[in-house]
C-alpha cells in the first residue's frame, strides 16, 4: 500500500491556539469517503457517514 501525504491547508480563521496541520477532509477521504490511518501499528478507519459526520473505528 502506498501513501501520499495530503498537503495541509491554512485554517479559515486564525486562532491564538497552536494546533497541528489542517486538512480538507473531502480530499483526505477521497471518492470512497474512507481513509485508513495507522498509529502504533494499529489500523483505524475514518469515514464520512450519510449524515455528513465523521466516524473513526478500529
Amino acid at each position: 500500500m502506498s501513501y501520499n501525504a495530503p498537503h495541509p491547508i491554512k485554517p479559515a480563521q486564525s486562532t491564538d491556539i497552536q494546533t497541528g496541520p489542517t486538512f480538507n477532509v473531502e480530499h483526505l477521504l477521497g471518492e470512497n469517503n474512507t481513509v485508513q490511518l495507522v498509529l502504533d501499528h494499529q489500523v483505524y478507519t475514518l469515514r464520512k457517514t450519510r449524515q455528513n459526520k465523521l466516524l473513526l473505528t478500529k
